[in-house]
């Protein structure tokens, strides 16, 4: 490709064509954000570990207009391209495991101000490669400036394995220019393999992991005993209790109205 076939005054427009979408990543950024802080905020567990977002490079914008078909000579080639290349815009939401991936489409499924148009399922559906993620294209609506714009942007969705091996994958396809040996292409496909392995266990062990754990039924009797202790403001004994007794089960307390009560009391002052 050589961008000396697209007219100067395209290349110049460019930057300014790219803006809204510089501006729609960011927002969009803080919204997947937002949504992992709001789990976190009632004390839940987020299914988003982080999110990142990026808008593509003019080099690598013109190639894929071009591979599209896409004139830029033509007076409606802002137009053309807005409607052809829906991954100018991309976020990724990386999250622990499969199950979380799923969560987070339906989350996003759900939401008003993201409209998701298409989706392809490469986890239940894997590339020929071993890639696996979810693609999402999206529409989403910036108001920039005065002007009030709906583009498109996908949004891809992966486990921590997934990330780990397409990133690799990239940068093995950067280094030899998309022309990877064949050696290194079946490496590639058996940890990809190897990776899917372990995103399976790991989902199998979710439930296991994120379980809140089984409180003792004697632990009742401590309460009571260290609220007791507490209400003779023998502090030091109450914390020993506290310490030896309580500390871990805190996450118990939430659905016990008595146990919340005393940890409401103690746990902040004792732990």
């Amino acid at each position: 490709m050589k961008t000396t076939q697209v007219p100067t005054r395209v290349l110049n427009n460019l930057v300014h064509f790219l803006a809204p979408y510089e501006q729609a990543v960011d927002e969009m950024k803080l919204k997947l954000k937002g949504i992992k802080y709001g789990f976190l905020k009632r004390g839940r567990y987020s299914p988003i570990e982080f999110v990142v977002g990026r808008v593509k490079k003019v080099d690598s914008l013109i190639k894929k207009a071009q591979e599209k078909g896409i004139d830029f000579t033509s007076s409606n080639w802002q137009e053309d391209v807005a409607r052809e290349v829906t991954d100018i815009a991309g976020l990724r939401v990386v999250c622990r495991y499969v199950d979380d991936v799923l969560e987070v489409k339906q989350l996003l499924q759900e939401r008003e101000d993201i409209v998701i148009h298409d989706v392809k399922d490469y986890i239940a559906s894997p590339k020929d490669s071993g890639y696996r993620s979810i693609h999402m294209i999206a529409s989403y609506t910036v108001y920039h400036g005065s002007e009030k714009i709906q583009l498109f942007c996908e949004i891809q969705i992966r486990t921590l394995g997934m990330n780990f091996w397409a990133t690799n994958e990239h940068e093995l396809r950067y280094k030899y220019a998309g022309n990877i040996p064949q050696n290194v292409l079946d490496q590639l496909y058996e940890a990809s393999l190897i990776t899917h392995q372990l995103d399976v266990l790991m989902n199998n062990l979710r439930q296991e992991i994120l379980a809140p754990q089984v409180v003792d039924l004697t632990l009742e009797e401590k309460l009571e005993e260290i609220f007791s202790l507490y209400v003779k403001q023998d502090l030091e004994s109450a914390a020993a209790l506290y310490r030896e007794h309580v500390s871990g089960f805190e996450q118990a307390f939430q659905d016990n109205p008595k146990f919340k009560m005393i940890y409401d009391l103690l746990g902040k002052r004792l732990r």
